[in-house]
């Protein structure tokens, strides 16, 4: 029984049926070209300058919203605050309250003998005439220690009723007392609580 070949479309050998290979070509194949990866793409300098840019505007932007956010918020405490301590102000007499004392005031008026001082305002004349701007002021405790002093001050004259009036103000006058003694020159030792005193109460005169 004679062997057949079947050849291949292309020509190209092919086994035999009988399992014989086919001699291997004189010239061996040639191998593609090969592939080099793509380089990664760096970025040019402007690109990062505008990315830092932009980063940093963003950041600024961020930080300036806390910071109004923030302030806003203490401006309306600020003034809740201003708010809630107002009332404190018509308090009469508070400084040094902190420390334990007040500011004692008043008015102590000449109603006898009063006279132009020619600048505005007023003193006493004849048996009068201690009683002038910078006339002492003296405080007493109840147990009549001095604890306080200052004079008379901002006088008022009233030429019809022929009076003169002053401003009397004491700093730094000791908490803690019962009552007070102020006396106006040497004229005698008026007395008033200390809730008077710290009112702002005293009122003294002198004259018939």
């Amino acid at each position: 029984m004679t062997d057949h070949q079947t050849a291949a479309d292309d020509g190209a050998p092919q086994p035999t049926m009988d399992g014989t290979t086919p001699p291997m070509p004189d010239t061996p194949p040639t191998a593609g070209p090969a592939t080099t990866p793509a380089a990664a793409v760096k970025p040019s300098w402007r690109t990062t300058l505008t990315t830092l840019l932009v980063g940093a505007a963003a950041g600024a932007a961020i930080v300036g919203g806390t910071w109004y956010t923030t302030s806003s918020a203490d401006g309306d405490n600020g003034d809740a605050k201003t708010t809630a301590g107002s009332p404190a102000a018509d308090t009469v007499n508070t400084d040094g309250e902190a420390d334990g004392t007040f500011t004692l005031e008043g008015q102590f008026t000449l109603t006898e003998e009063a006279v132009s001082d020619g600048i505005g305002g007023c003193e006493g004349s004849g048996g009068y005439s201690d009683i002038q701007l910078g006339t002492s002021v003296t405080v007493y405790d109840a147990a009549g220690t001095v604890i306080a002093t200052s004079a008379l001050i901002l006088s008022e004259f009233d030429e019809a009723a022929g009076s003169c009036t002053y401003d009397v103000s004491v700093e730094d006058v000791p908490d803690g007392e019962d009552f007070y003694q102020v006396e106006i020159s040497h004229r005698g030792k008026l007395h008033l609580s200390a809730e008077e005193a710290k009112a702002g109460s005293f009122s003294g005169s002198l004259g018939d």
